[in-house]
């Protein structure tokens, strides 16, 4: 987005540059329309800004007639100094020098032994801010303050010479980089408290010498553009020193600001237990704040150094729009932090609302960062004599790229909509459902072909979203779909088997045929326990642990013994002797007491069938019975009935199991 809105600002400024050096009663000629998308108009944009800038060396130009200037101005200084008493210069120099050192240090010692004297004082004691703001002011603002009058009330005294302005440059320039570095000093000891302390400390330590530094050359070369020192001077070599000790200033402001992003971080944004829980908007804001404080700084020390080295009578006006492209920024980034308060989708209100409500939520809040984003923009360019919206509705070129622009946004936008729709609605149906039964839950089927239809639905989606995008930058999709057509015959043809196993595999999982953790037997011998379901193969694991795992396309037939419910079948076979009557009570007792049991009766889905006598044969009579159970549950139902039906026909005479004995031969 930033690349993109300095190419649209590159393409403004041409075309205002075309304007301004066409005649003003020609009518322009209607350029045909704009062919190659969005690269294609951005590329001939580009080439016309070139052409229109006509780069003729001016800045350099101007900057080597002023360095001749200045350096014919510096030899007629030295031969002015060569043929006027060199002595009595140096002894005006020292003099003004020595004025002003000897008021500034002996009004240092007073204050230092003031301030000293002070810190036993219990007000001071109790308040360690207020003795560190009174130690800045009396050791270093007074001095500086009173050092530089008296400098002055001495240089009346003093004939005008070179010597002479350079001692007021210095003084003037020294007692304005002490006064400022105590000032800021004072400001930052203000917030020495509780857990600021640590950040106060840093910046204590490390900021005076490079603030000292920075307000000296700043107010030398305010000084050195005062009409009495360039008249002393020299015109073009004040105007030099003024500029280049102006940019040494700013690239050591910069590097002060950059090394102490994290202190002044630390200051903005930290605050008590109590304001950060019950202002969070406010902290919030304050965090958002410290991590971009500097930018506007930084942005604002850049256009001091371009007007500094380009035109210094427009200066005022560089300044005056870097100051409202700070405020638009700050502005900007209050917006943006309120608007993500009152539409950003929080993650505990995401899980108590309903999908599609914050899907609304979600949207509005794109849709009012893209405006926010746009506005910032178009103000920014009005900020800096340009309009994005007017050059988007009245020249073919930005017809063009608003075109393509808003294409591109649009397919974009449509294809994260349908996107966000049908994957909101797929997550929603693999949820498992809250408090229901489990056989409410989602299917095996469900959670096997949903995730398939996501991926796929994704690639679609990212495929057709790419070719429209291309299409719009102006390059020629054609070759690629043909391209990407012929590799598609060729991977069909080479792979007609894989092709068959996950078509196969995919009407068997909407069929609903398999689920993971059916007991099947296949036509091809294996049988087991179904482990897993891929798009092509069947995993399964039978009674003896081994894993077996079949493509779909092998398989022709499935015999599903774990769906719904199944039976658990009884045939018990006694002798001709025995009364089955007293049998038949023994299996409804011993089904009574299954239908009792805390673990067993979860399996069963109904009362006993007893169906009576089956068959009577040469081996004895066969009773048969069977319980209804839950799919699995057949087997341990089985084991128990067998197991207590047993014990209870052993129990009683008149009933016995039937027996093959084999006939033992007669000797």
């Amino acid at each position: 987005m930033p690349r993109l809105c300095l190419l649209l600002l590159l393409a403004l400024v041409s075309l205002n540059l075309n304007a301004a050096t066409a005649p003003a009663d020609a009518k322009p000629a209607e350029p045909a329309f704009v062919q190659g998308g969005l690269l294609g108009t951005l590329g001939s944009s580009l080439d016309d800004l070139q052409d229109s800038l006509n780069l003729d060396q001016h800045l350099l130009d101007s900057w080597r007639l002023r360095t001749d200037r200045a350096a014919s101005e510096a030899g007629q200084l030295i031969e002015q100094q060569v043929t006027e008493n060199g002595l009595g210069l140096t002894r005006d120099f020292a003099l003004l020098t020595a004025v002003w050192a000897a008021t500034f240090f002996a009004l240092y010692f007073i204050a230092r032994w003031l301030w000293a004297k002070a810190g036993h004082q219990a007000v001071f004691k109790q308040r360690k801010r207020l003795h560190g703001v009174l130690g800045y002011l009396l050791r270093f603002t007074v001095p500086a303050l009173v050092a530089l009058p008296a400098t002055l009330a001495v240089a009346h005294h003093v004939a005008p010479s070179m010597a002479h302005a350079l001692a007021l440059c210095l003084a003037y320039a020294t007692s304005s980089g002490v006064f400022s570095t105590s000032v800021v000093l004072c400001v930052i000891t203000l917030f020495d408290a509780g857990h600021k302390r640590a950040a106060v400390a840093v910046l204590r330590r490390h900021t005076p010498r490079p603030l000292f530094l920075i307000g000296f050359l700043a107010a030398l070369g305010d000084a050195l553009n005062s009409p009495k020192i360039a008249q002393q001077l020299g015109s073009n070599l004040t105007a030099s020193i003024a500029v280049l000790s102006g940019l040494l200033a700013t690239l050591l402001f910069a590097a002060v600001v950059l090394r102490m992003r994290r202190p002044v971080a630390h200051l903005i944004r930290n605050r008590g237990y109590l304001q950060r829980h019950q202002h969070p908007a406010v902290q919030e804001t304050l965090r958002i704040f410290s991590a971009l404080w500097y930018l506007p700084i930084l942005l604002m020390i850049l256009v001091s150094m371009v007007h500094l080295i380009g035109a210094g009578q427009e200066s005022q006006q560089g300044l005056q729009r870097a100051l409202m492209t700070t405020i638009l920024l700050v502005s900007t980034v209050f917006l943006s932090t309120l608007e993500s308060h009152l539409l950003k989708p929080s993650a505990t209100s995401a899980s108590h609302a309903r999908p599609y409500l914050e899907l609304v939520r979600s949207l509005a809040h794109a849709l009012v960062r893209v405006a926010i984003a746009v506005a910032f923009i178009e103000l920014l360019g009005r900020i800096w004599g340009v309009s994005v919206l007017a050059f988007a509705a009245r020249n073919t070129v930005g017809r063009a790229i608003s075109d393509s622009i808003s294409s591109i946004g649009l397919i974009l936008l449509v294809t994260w909509l349908l996107w966000v729709v049908i994957d909101t609605a797929i997550q929603e149906a693999l949820k498992p459902a809250v408090g229901k039964r489990a056989s409410r839950q989602p299917s095996t089927r469900v959670k096997t072909i949903l995730p398939m239809l996501r991926n796929a639905t994704k690639l679609i989606l990212a495929v057709i979203c790419v070719i429209t995008t291309m299409a719009n930058l102006g390059i020629n999709v054609g070759p690629l779909i043909a391209g990407a057509g012929v590799v598609g015959l060729a991977i069909g043809f080479g792979s007609q088997q894989l092709v068959q196993d996950v078509i196969t595999g995919l009407f068997i999982l909407i069929e609903d045929t398999i689920a993971i953790g059916d007991w099947v037997v296949l036509d091809s011998g294996h049988a087991g326990t179904v482990e897993s379901l891929t798009i092509r193969t069947l995993r399964l694991r039978d009674g003896k642990g081994f894993v077996h795992s079949v493509p779909f396309g092998q398989i022709k037939a499935v015999t599903n013994q774990s769906r719904q419910f199944a039976y658990a079948f009884f045939s018990v076979q006694i002798t001709y002797d025995s009364d089955v009557d007293t049998a038949m009570r023994l299996i409804r007792e011993t089904a009574d007491e299954i239908k009792n049991d805390i673990l067993l009766r979860t399996s069963l889905q109904g009362p006993l069938q007893l169906f009576g006598v089956d068959k009577m044969d040469l081996n004895g009579i066969t009773l048969t019975a069977q319980f209804r159970t839950t799919s699995g549950g057949q087997y341990g139902v089985g084991r128990a009935f067998n197991e207590r039906l047993k014990k209870r026909v052993d129990a009683v005479d008149n009933v016995h199991f039937a027996q093959y004995l084999v006939p033992v031969a007669t000797p």
